[in-house]
């Protein structure tokens, strides 16, 4: 249930229960959400300490929240918090946690009969089934989820009922009155100390598991041409196990380091965050931050628990863009030929691949109607056909890319454009410590469409670095110490052959 929108002053309600001030509602919180499942989250809490030792309770947490992370301060530097302890409390009273609470006790079940009566059998809880929380198993690794998930046999609880055992509940468990100190949702308990009186609006922030986002492109070409029009979404996932109210939401582009828990080592994670405004024409906007991409939505939103929610963030029409056709005709499993000295090997580098791969390029700048950077995601495209439909036409991933940048993403292959490759010419000479390699390939492409089409093909100079074209039937351009590229014209159902021969040499 969302709270309503009420003056800040009215949505602050703080009560005493159990030994602890607990912080019921506070102001609307905001959000920077990664894509490698975790989230920074922040807050606003309402805190009336008095002088000396304070409890406070703040029973709004997630369940994936990382203790460790927690950051509870005074953001006008007023007023100097010492939390002297906190606990956090990351299981909800449930009925699986009741019943390890119970292990080796005797507990009433209710049984239901055939005829709508019930009546009340005793069993003693030998083994409770209860398998441990997600984070648990995520902080300790595998290893621990593995030994906590054996010793409760996969949830599988024995009780003993008149002196036999049973691997299931008799009847629905009927637990003693909850303890005082029994939480409903996950809680940050603390105890704080206050020199003097002091009332005021602190901040909390902690990093969480459990939510993430990604972006996601859809882009439209027409029925002939290719000025193309494009759309970005962003996606939100909340697994976080909380409900978060009017929420105000970054999403920043970058890699970051994070060390996984149960892990050593770091992992590379992606960011994204959201911030609210309210605005006439809601945009989201986009700025630099430190290394990374700010990308803020216009208005603040309410992310359900288990929700996926998706904002489009930006929307652009009449991009140019090239269709390229590529053939790269080495085949060659490399972890095959580890380890060996690829010199002398003929038969390395032979194998050929038949596919023609086509590419869709544009570049990512203002003059292009872009321009904004965009990040990493999924790039799915359309062809407007005849009769007025989208039909799809590829997909594939683009890491985060700059502005003026060109993006580049690989579609699919050509359906009527094939290629063949083969080695026709190899000879070594082989006097230690010198020695030399000639290599021939011959390369043919065939254009079975109905237009002509421009491939270019890429040949890798794998036998050593030092080479040279000492023969060949077109020109080529050197793309860097280890490529060439031939770029070849065909006409409708026209074969071309590129032949070309590389010398390598390497010692004195």
């Amino acid at each position: 249930m969302s709270t309503p929108t009420l003056p800040r002053a009215a949505r602050y309600s703080v009560l005493l229960c159990v030994g602890f001030t607990v912080v019921a509602f506070a102001a609307d919180p905001a959000l920077t959400i990664y894509n490698q499942d975790f989230a920074v989250f922040r807050e606003t809490l309402p805190l009336d300490l008095h002088a000396g030792s304070n409890t406070v309770r703040f029973s709004d947490a997630t369940a994936h929240l990382e203790p460790e992370s927690v950051i509870l301060r005074d953001p006008s530097g007023k007023h100097a918090l010492v939390v002297l302890e906190q606990n956090y409390r990351a299981e909800p009273v449930s009925q699986e946690l009741l019943l390890s609470l119970y292990e080796g006790k005797t507990i009433d079940f209710v049984v239901p009969a055939q005829d709508g009566s019930t009546r009340i059998v005793t069993g003693k809880i030998v083994r409770s089934g209860y398998v441990p929380h997600y984070q648990a198993m995520q902080r300790y690794g595998q290893q621990y989820q593995y030994n906590q998930m054996t010793a409760a046999s996969n949830g599988q609880p024995i009780v003993e009922v008149n002196g036999k055992l049973q691997f299931w509940l008799p009847g629905q468990p009927i637990f003693p009155a909850l303890g005082d100190d029994t939480i409903l949702k996950p809680a940050l308990d603390w105890v704080i100390h206050a020199s003097t009186a002091a009332k005021f609006d602190a901040e909390l922030s902690y990093v969480t598991g459990g939510m993430s986002w990604n972006a996601d492109y859809n882009i439209v070409a027409p029925e002939t041409g290719e000025l193309l029009d494009l759309v970005g979404w962003v996606t939100l996932d909340n697994q976080s196990g909380k409900q978060f109210d009017h929420a105000h939401i970054k999403l920043m582009a970058g890699d970051v380091n994070k060390v996984t828990p149960g892990m050593a080592g770091m992992v590379t994670a992606s960011v994204m965050v959201t911030d609210g405004a309210n605005l006439a024409e809601p945009q989201v906007s986009e700025r630099a931050f430190e290394d990374y991409h700010l990308y803020t939505l216009p208005l603040p939103t309410t992310l359900h628990d288990r929700e996926t929610k998706q904002v489009e963030f930006m929307r652009a029409s009449g991009i140019q863009s090239k269709r390229l056709y590529v053939y790269d005709g080495l085949s060659v499993n490399r972890n095959q030929w580890a380890n060996q000295d690829l010199r002398q090997i003929e038969q390395y580098g032979t194998e050929s691949n038949p596919h023609v791969w086509v590419m869709r390029e544009f570049d990512n700048s203002e003059a292009n109607k872009l321009g904004m950077p965009l990040p990493r995601g999924r790039v799915r495209f359309y062809r407007r056909d005849h009769d007025g439909q989208l039909e799809f036409t590829g997909e594939n991933e683009i890491d985060h890319t700059a502005k003026d940048e060109t993006v580049r993403v690989y579609t699919g292959n050509a359906f009527d454009i094939t290629g063949e490759r083969k080695q026709t010419h190899y000879q070594i000479q082989q006097t230690y410590p010198n020695g030399w390699v000639d290599e021939s390939f011959e390369i043919r492409l065939r254009n079975h469409k109905n237009e002509p089409v421009t491939v270019r093909v890429v040949e890798h100079l794998y036998r050593w670095q030092n080479w040279a074209i000492t023969k060949e039937s077109d020109p080529h351009t050197q793309k860097d110490s280890r490529t060439i590229e031939y770029v070849v014209t065909l006409q409708p159902d026209q074969e071309k052959v590129i032949a070309y021969t590389a010398h390598y040499t390497w010692g004195g």
